[in-house]
């Protein structure tokens, strides 16, 4: 008790902090000073203490399972193993609120001090407009998510955290995803105060580009453990599905994406200054989006975590008002900053870059509809849809052709006009692109032209991004970005058309083929864990080089709460994974087998963390311009 007390009244301490610091920045701007007092700087290193201290009272009321606390009794149990207790603290919609709260308060202290070359009154601007923010989710925690909230009597037991999150990808996903999430709020804060202050130049654009980075960076790592999770917990064998909570990931993904890029022709030529602006804005109130949805109780989803409408109508009208402020920002200061001073020729880099921008923003827009359509369809006709995987796939797929011919051919222009020119290495490049298209298509049988095009486009991608090894400048966070992307695509085409799966109800003893693998059944073993019951499957498969491959999925039925969950078998090579899983067929003696080929599926991993290497040169790489 005495513990949550003190997380509680850290966060009442933190946000008179935060209305300390509003205001002290609102003098200190009138009074227009030269340098941030260390007052202000003193101000926010408490801020940001007071939280650390609130959330490591959280986590210590999960590790000694304190369940007085209601929030420890919701999501804890005296049997769970200490890892999945101290993840447990961000498992939960109170937890991960004040986790984000964490961050919140932690960037922009970051920011404090990266940004000390830059005019005061950005920064104290900067800082003001986070406190807004800042402010805004203090008073939404104390007021509808308090995740110190005392329950008397003390119970003795509490009912557990669901057990499809008792994982160790899903432990770091949330810390790390909220690391990107939250990562664009100073993105968005720093744009409204550069405009107020006629700071949309050079220097901003390199400043504000690490923030871009950092957000990027955490947001792709943080989707790629959310598939990797989702790909062996959730046993259907696939690693995105186009779930609601999924796109609201990828959404400011993308948006970040564009923003880099136009920062990057910012910072080089001063052009795309009002697009940067509204791409900060659009990113940040897209991640704000995401929580929205995520906590409002509208979406069902294995990702949700609350479903009590007033703390969505609380974010809903947060994101309003701060989009409205952002609008007006907009609105007043767009002629004082945006005076297009370059001509941008048609074959240029500049250019390559808007088009793809285009093109990035077409496929954010798919996602939106595809996401808030079914939303708007249950609330105004009360009627039901599913959004699925054939309507992101006729919507984009067509368009990702001329996305990678663009992003293929940009790297190599030149800024502000290119002369064109096609030697014997393109030509070169063509022809082995051709080849290694015609012969992939060979290899998973297919006749499909829009296929052999989808390949053209992703294998020229790949060859042209490898080629830039050979030049003498060689800007290694954009060759591993675009190689990491073209191999992803490529990964993703051959899984997704040269998997083969074969579902079955068998007994113990009996087996089945797939291709020219024979599966035998051989027996099932029941072990007791800490706080799960497991029934582990032992499959023998002999594959067609006579090779015995041995594979042991698991169905675990976990005592608090009561559930059971299907636990994945999964054999890893560099060109195929199999992948098997079991469910227990009530009241006979058969078992639910599902088995599949799964090509290149290790590339798709490889392939993302090759992205966030580029992002990693690009975040490292001092006082030099980052080209794209």
């Amino acid at each position: 008790m005495i513990i949550s007390q003190l997380g509680y009244y850290s966060l009442i301490f933190g946000l008179l902090t935060s209305i300390l610091i509003f205001f002290n920045s609102s003098i200190q701007i009138k009074k227009n000073n030269s340098v941030i007092s260390n007052k202000t700087t003193g101000l926010i290193g408490f801020q940001f203490f007071f939280v650390i201290i609130s959330f490591i009272s959280l986590i210590y009321s999960f590790i000694i399972s304190d369940f007085s606390n209601e929030t420890v009794y919701n999501n804890s149990h005296t049997t769970k193993p200490l890892f999945y207790k101290i993840t447990g603290t961000w498992g939960n919609h109170e937890g991960s609120l004040l986790l984000w709260l964490l961050v919140l308060t932690g960037v922009l202290l970051g920011f404090i001090f990266k940004s000390k070359n830059e005019p005061n009154n950005y920064r104290q601007l900067t800082i003001l407009f986070h406190q807004i923010i800042v402010i805004g989710f203090f008073v939404f925690i104390l007021k509808t998510s308090n995740p110190f909230n005392e329950i008397f009597p003390v119970a003795t037991e509490g009912l557990g955290l669901n057990p499809i999150l008792q994982d160790p990808a899903l432990g770091i996903h949330p810390p790390i995803l909220y690391l990107g999430y939250v990562g664009t709020s100073i993105i968005f804060s720093a744009a409204l105060a550069s405009m107020i202050c006629s700071h949309v130049n050079k220097s901003w654009a390199k400043e504000i580009k690490f923030w871009i980075l950092f957000s990027w960076f955490f947001l792709t790592g943080g989707i790629l453990l959310g598939s990797i999770w989702a790909y062996y917990e959730l046993g259907w064998g696939g690693f995105w599905f186009w779930d609601p909570v999924e796109n609201v990931s990828l959404m400011p993904w993308l948006s970040l994406t564009a923003l880099l890029h136009c920062v990057v022709t910012l910072e080089k030529r001063e052009l795309f200054k009002n697009w940067t602006i509204v791409l900060c804005i659009i990113t940040f109130a897209l991640s704000m989006a995401g929580t929205f949805l995520v906590r409002s109780g509208i979406l069902n989803s294995v990702h949700t975590f609350a479903n009590d409408p007033s703390r969505g109508i609380y974010i809903l009208t947060f994101l309003l008002v701060l989009v409205l402020l952002s609008f007006v920002v907009f609105v007043i200061y767009e002629n004082k900053n945006f005076v297009q001073k370059s001509e941008i020729f048609a074959w240029s880099k500049e250019t390559s870059i808007l088009i793809n921008n285009w093109f990035i923003l077409y496929f954010l827009s798919v996602v939106l509809i595809g996401t808030i359509y079914p939303i708007f369809l249950d609330v105004i006709l009360d009627e039901q849809i599913s959004v699925g995987p054939p309507f992101y796939n006729k919507l984009i797929l067509p368009f990702l052709i001329p996305f990678v011919l663009f992003m293929s051919i940009g790297p190599s222009m030149k800024w502000i006009k290119t002369n064109i020119k096609i030697g014997v290495k393109s030509f070169f490049i063509i022809m082995v692109t051709l080849i290694l298209s015609f012969v992939t298509i060979y290899y998973i049988g297919s006749k499909n032209i829009f296929l052999l095009l989808l390949f053209i486009g992703f294998f020229y991608l790949l060859l042209k991004s490898l080629d830039q090894l050979r030049q003498k400048t060689k800007n290694f966070a954009q060759i591993f970005s675009h190689t990491g992307f073209s191999l992803l695509l490529i990964s993703i085409l051959l899984n997704s058309f040269s998997s083969n799966e074969i579902i079955r109800n068998i007994q113990v003893g009996e087996s089945f083929s797939l291709k020219n693998e024979k599966i035998l059944f051989q027996k099932i073993l029941v072990e007791k864990e800490k706080n799960y019951e497991s029934i582990i499957g032992f499959f023998e498969i002999l594959d067609e080089k006579n090779k015995i491959i041995n594979l042991h999925p698991e169905i675990r039925i976990y005592n608090e709460p009561e559930m059971a969950t299907s636990e994945a078998s999964i054999k890893t090579s560099l060109f195929k994974d199999r992948f098997i899983t079991i469910n227990l067929i009530k009241d006979q003696n058969f078992f639910n087998v599902r088995y599949q080929h799964k090509p290149f599926m290790i590339w798709v991993w490889i392939s993302t963390l090759i992205i966030m290497l580029g992002g990693l040169f690009a975040i490292f790489r001092k006082n030099k311009e980052v080209n794209i």
